[in-house]
């Protein structure tokens, strides 16, 4: 009896989790902020009020945001320099950027754990020759590296995403290989590997979930670079390309009108600073949830 009330009165690994998580506030700000974004990429044709891609013509660009003088109340922030509204093309950029996150961080992260599990676990000349070339990668500044991938590949949205996936990879591939290499020695793997398991089962079912935590705090870390990262290349006109409502593409359209109308430069700096900070502060979360140190014994 005493065995079955010990085990009924342990918390969940989800309630452990968030009680962690949830101490930390600023982690629980930005994961408010963050699902507010993600409501409004899933339902940007719901919320937004005007289509992101209709101009209204000459007389309506370029208009100040509802509370300033000359503005039309139907265009909340304003409109651009084509007569769109800034609003709706805000608002549909949600969707580009945390798709740009969500395939980055998923790309870089799986060619990135593949690796560094394969170098960990197999070590000898195989791990010299891998992290050698990654520290080619992060010897070269990254903005730097995935504005020449995307020279070689062709400027546009894909290719701006497998740029900054390639450049992201190598933080994956020291994480993974760190681990694996702090594992792999222990106790319950050698067991598993004297009981006959394979290379391939102890790589991927006996190590590999052991190293969750700290990857998919990295994770977290990598999507709001991939968000900073696409948006310089989109400022650049590297990245997405018009009419496309990407944030940083929108900054670079509005940014010979930053004097004469600061609202056109402003309003997508905002957004793609307070999502960002959101995803940082999610991530901080995460590292305290995921660290073991605040583990109760």
């Amino acid at each position: 009896m005493s065995t079955v009330s010990l085990k009924s009165d342990r918390p969940s690994a989800f309630a452990e989790f968030w009680y962690y998580f949830s101490r930390n506030k600023g982690a629980v700000i930005g994961l408010a902020i963050f699902l507010f974004v993600l409501f409004l990429a899933i339902f940007a044709s719901l919320v937004a009020p005007h289509d992101p891609d209709a101009a209204f013509g000459s007389a309506m660009q370029r208009l100040p945001p509802a509370w300033a003088e000359g503005s039309n109340s139907s265009f909340l922030l304003g409109t651009d320099a084509n007569g769109r509204d800034l609003l709706s093309r805000l608002i549909y950029g949600t969707r580009f950027s945390l798709f740009i996150g969500l395939v980055v961080a998923s790309l870089s992260a799986l060619a990135g754990v593949l690796i560094g599990l394969v170098a960990g676990y197999v070590r000898g000349r195989t791990d010299t020759i891998i992290m050698r070339i990654m520290d080619i990668i992060l010897a070269v500044p990254s903005l730097l590296l995935a504005l020449v991938l995307v020279a070689i590949l062709g400027p546009g949205l894909t290719n701006a995403m497998i740029a900054i996936s390639i450049v992201n990879q190598p933080h994956f591939v020291r994480l993974t290989r760190a681990s694996v290499l702090a594992e792999r020695d222990k106790e319950y793997v050698i067991a598993s590997r004297v009981s006959g398991a394979g290379p391939l089962r102890l790589m991927f079912k006996t190590i590999l979930p052991n190293c969750l935590g700290p990857l998919i705090v990295q994770a977290t870390l990598a999507f709001s670079a991939a968000i900073l990262d696409a948006a310089a290349l989109g400022f650049l006109g590297q990245g997405a390309q018009p009419p496309t409502p990407e944030w940083g593409t929108m900054l670079a359209d509005s940014r010979e009108f930053f004097q004469s109308n600061p609202w056109l430069v402003t309003f997508p700096g905002l957004c793609i600073l307070i999502t960002v900070l959101a995803i940082n502060l999610m991530g901080d979360g995460l590292r305290d949830a995921f660290d073991p140190k605040l583990k109760r014994s």
